[in-house]
């Protein structure tokens, strides 16, 4: 897991200061802090970690290590900035909600139809030590008329994983173009010209 750096963060201080400050502001929860833990972070390091597309990461609070997902991110995409940044601590047992981004890998290989990506994150409840970044789907397989449902993912079958959203869920589909001229089109296109 990577391992981020970041600070308690001083309440004296508003976010909209420390933000100007170069910082991002965040909270730290979970069953075994007493408390949330404010944070702020460098908005370098912050970037850093969101442009990772990691939700799982250990973060380091002034010498204190934690295990962590990200459960919510903040971002004002006028201002390109990230502005809040929270996360939970992962205890081993303990059953955590979380979502598993949908990667498809080899779209190139679909050259018939259309692939339409219906889904982007599946959600799921599962212990700590179970939980899951991503899911990929191979569209190399994928023809004309194809679809995959949720049901149809290998996370789906994890016995250790327990599927939130729902299973006919469509994640991704090969259907017709819309542009393609038949022949009956081109046929009557010149049938109406001939008049």
């Amino acid at each position: 897991m990577d391992t981020y750096r970041v600070q308690k963060r001083d309440m004296e201080k508003k976010a909209k200061r420390l933000r100007r400050e170069g910082y991002v502001t965040g909270n730290l929860f979970g069953k075994d802090i007493e408390n949330s833990i404010p944070l702020q972070f460098d908005a370098k390091e912050a970037d850093r970690l969101r442009t990772s597309g990691r939700t799982q990461m250990t973060l380091d609070v002034e010498g204190k290590k934690y295990a962590v997902l990200l459960k919510e991110l903040h971002y004002d995409s006028m201002k390109h900035q990230i502005l809040e940044m929270d996360f939970q601590e992962l205890v081993k047992g303990e059953v955590i909600h979380a979502t598993a981004e949908v990667v498809l890998v080899n779209k190139e290989a679909v050259t018939e139809g259309v692939l339409e990506q219906l889904a982007s994150e599946i959600s799921y409840k599962a212990k700590a030590e179970h939980l899951v970044e991503k899911v990929e789907i191979d569209c190399s397989k994928l023809r004309l008329g194809d679809s995959v449902t949720v049901a149809d993912l290998e996370i789906s079958k994890d016995n250790n994983v327990e599927v939130t959203t729902h299973a006919d869920q469509v994640i991704v589909e090969v259907t017709a173009s819309k542009n393609v001229v038949t022949d009956d089109d081109e046929e009557s296109d010149s049938t109406e010209a001939a008049s």
